[in-house]
């Protein structure tokens, strides 16, 4: 019987795939584990990579090792392997967030709907450029949707007035940092500018940044704030920006990580729709605000993440670590 060989090279190669996911400011605040003995790969935070001023109760971080999470059981099931998942597996260790049993074909069914969306990892991007004004079609907003669902979570897409609010509520955001400038410790920490950009293995570099909003609605977070940038540029953004609002029914870390995964479910599925995205976490990152950022119609489901889609540049690909510096191997 045909039997995965779950050497170096293989667990590396799936840990390098499950890492290119999005997370805040590029953080990356993940680490993996792998028990050969066991064919057990975990999945661990990593709290000197917490943001304790914008994310204190480290929501976004889980949300971004859900996303890698994600990543990996895609790359798995393109490895012929079976990603048996357990989230949260040991109460007793709050940083093991979830342990993947890398089984064979034989002992469980593929989820072999995952495997078309291997393409996609490579080709995701955050993109923070301007975004044409065409309407998404209602079949790719329903794949998008179905993607969100099937990792229990729910993707709405808000109609004029809601959007309005949304937008309300980043430059709420944008207002409070302007009055409380010691929230913006966490992005100077993570933002890398000048020669530290072409070396970073972390971080927002600023040939990511994106031009500066000269006009438009489009929420795009200005990571450069009042700090030089050279040769960025302006430019008019959409005035009628499509946005998603990504939910799930609870608010603990178990809902945390499985937005994390809905996330990059809805991404990778964009991906190959020919849609651009980025997101914004800012109006999620004040408690008061996130809050208003629920749907006024129904008001449940807790927002984790707001989405920006479009079509229109992709973005450069930002740095990630080295495998090495992320995977053990036991």
């Amino acid at each position: 019987m045909f039997q995965v060989r779950l050497d170096e090279k293989t667990v590396t190669t799936l840990v390098a795939e499950a890492t290119t996911a999005p997370s805040m400011h590029n953080a990356q605040p993940w680490r993996f584990r792998f028990v050969a003995g066991e064919r057990l790969l975990q999945l661990r935070a990593d709290p000197d990579r917490a943001m304790p001023r914008s994310d204190p109760g480290n929501r976004a971080l889980h949300i971004g090792c859900g996303a890698a999470l994600f990543n990996l059981r895609v790359s798995a099931v393109h490895a012929s392997l079976v990603p048996q998942t357990r989230l949260l597996p040991d109460p007793r260790d709050p940083l093991l967030l979830a342990a993947v049993r890398l089984a064979e074909p034989a002992e469980a069914p593929q989820e072999k709907d995952l495997w078309r969306l291997h393409p996609a990892i490579p080709q995701r991007r955050t993109s923070r450029h301007p975004f044409s004004e065409r309407d998404i079609p209602e079949g790719v907003r329903g794949t998008l949707q179905e993607a969100a669902a099937r990792e229990e979570a729910v993707l709405l897409f808000p109609g004029r007035w809601h959007v309005e609010t949304l937008l309300d509520l980043v430059h709420d955001a944008e207002s409070r940092d302007l009055l409380h400038p010691e929230v913006n410790e966490d992005v100077v920490r993570w933002t890398r500018l000048g020669s530290e950009a072409d070396t970073a293995a972390d971080g927002v570099p600023e040939y990511a940044f994106g031009p500066r909003k000269r006009e438009g609605k489009a929420p795009v977070r200005d990571f450069s704030g009042r700090r030089p940038v050279a040769d960025r540029g302006s430019t008019a953004f959409e005035h009628t920006p499509h946005l998603a609002l990504l939910s799930t029914r609870g608010d603990g870390p178990t809902d945390w990580l499985r937005a994390g995964q809905a996330l990059e479910r809805v991404l990778l599925e964009g991906t190959l729709a020919g849609l651009s995205t980025s997101l914004t976490s800012h109006p999620l990152e004040d408690r008061e605000l996130r809050l208003l950022a629920r749907d006024p119609g129904s008001g449940v489901g807790h927002v984790q993440m707001v989405l920006r889609l479009g079509y229109g540049p992709k973005g450069p690909a930002t740095p990630r670590r080295p495998v090495r510096d992320v995977l053990r191997i036991v």
